[in-house]
């Protein structure tokens, strides 16, 4: 049975099973012949539900939006949008996570689906296995932002008619406990760190709060031992893929910091900036052995030979083995240094702000939000403070 045979029709594929056919227009071939093109639907239903079904075709029709589907895959698709759409608006690490985290999860799941064809259920069916490995709701929410991106745009190019990522459940995120060096364990890695030739670097990191990235790309010109300061103007990416062979670009790069507050200058304490002296008389000796094959990037924490540091290298060879000789948690992160200055400035009553303008937060509201297991202390601290100035001694 047919219904407005010129522009669709319904045909009967057995029982509660309907095909639909919409006429969309003519095209060329390769031998610039003109063929009939069709879009088709088969219906699982009763007759009514597949008229409905054509009447909403037959109207998209009309408004000029029914998508005519793609046999393009999912693998196919993600190719193109890295390269055209990705690659040209994120960072080299931000991109590199884009490829890595699709190779890793998506591609192997869902790749070589048709992109019109991958559902809702297909994606939650992949964020629920991921959890079943044991991967973290971050990983997954991550995973699921990347997604989202890509398959937003394949709308906006009006490849599918909707994005299937809209339509599924996100677990919630994991808010593990932030993890920071206690005063007087600071003091006790500082002391074991004295021996290591990255001593200076692992002060900086615990006095400025700077993150990794910031100060694994400082330069001696962003640095005035006259004055005790320090200027942040740059980050160091690198890539966390393997280069391809034949591929020329450098595993890293600098770039700019990461928000218009992290261009920050830093007041250093006097004991950091005696560190820091020492750490460049002790470099200009390592430039002058390694002669020629120094690179002269004014990096103040370098390599051997002038390098950036790799971040990956330094954790695992220097750290870590730190952490382990001073007798610390193996759970402390390189990033947790900052965190140990923050908890350390807030605990001591420091006021929040300058505090939040020493991290490079966006706003104070950021600190305190981030850090708010130390407000209880602070609170207790007013407290008494009020009680001084009211009363004069402690009433218990």
């Amino acid at each position: 049975m047919a219904r407005g045979r010129r522009r669709g029709q319904i045909e009967s594929r057995g029982d509660d099973c309907y095909r639909i056919k919409v006429f969309t227009g003519y095209e060329q071939d390769e031998m610039s012949r003109l063929k009939r093109c069709y879009h088709s639907e088969t219906i699982h239903g009763t007759k009514k539900e597949a008229e409905r079904r054509l009447t909403m075709l037959l109207n998209e029709l009309d408004r000029g939006t029914l998508i005519k589907e793609t046999k393009e895959t999912l693998n196919q698709y993600l190719d193109r949008w890295l390269a055209v759409a990705a690659k040209p608006r994120v960072s080299p690490s931000t991109y590199a996570d884009y490829v890595w985290l699709l190779r890793t999860y998506v591609r192997p799941v869902l790749g070589k689906k048709r992109l019109a064809q991958v559902k809702p259920v297909d994606i939650q069916a992949l964020y629920t296995a991921m959890l079943e490995k044991g991967l973290s709701a971050r990983t997954v929410r991550y995973t699921h932002s990347v997604l989202r991106s890509a398959l937003g745009q394949a709308v906006r190019w009006q490849i599918i008619a909707q994005n299937p990522t809209q339509y599924v459940d996100l677990p919630r995120n994991d808010h593990k406990e932030m993890k920071c060096l206690q005063p007087h364990q600071a003091r006790r890695f500082l002391e074991v760190a004295q021996g290591s030739p990255y001593y200076a670097l692992f002060v900086i990191a615990i006095t400025t709060g700077m993150r990794p990235g910031e100060y694994l790309a400082l330069r001696w010109e962003d640095v005035n031992l006259e004055t005790g300061t320090i200027s942040v103007r740059r980050s160091l990416v690198t890539r966390r893929t393997k280069r391809a062979q034949g591929d020329s670009e450098p595993w890293w790069q600098f770039k700019e910091p990461k928000t218009p507050k992290s261009r920050r200058t830093i007041k250093l304490p006097p004991g950091a900036v005696q560190v820091l002296k020492a750490h460049r008389a002790t470099q200009a000796e390592q430039r002058l052995a390694a002669g020629p094959e120094w690179q002269d990037l004014d990096l103040v924490f370098a390599g051997e030979h002038g390098q950036p540091l790799d971040r990956h290298n330094l954790v695992r060879r220097h750290f870590k083995p730190l952490l382990t000789k001073a007798g610390l948690p193996d759970s402390i992160r390189l990033y947790d240094l900052r965190h140990t200055c923050a908890t350390l400035l807030l605990a001591a009553g420091e006021n929040p702000k300058v505090t939040s303008e020493r991290l490079g937060h966006a706003s104070v509201n950021m600190t305190l939000g981030t850090y708010s297991h130390v407000l209880p202390d602070m609170q207790q601290g007013a407290a008494e403070k009020l009680q001084g100035m009211l009363w004069g001694s402690s009433n218990r």
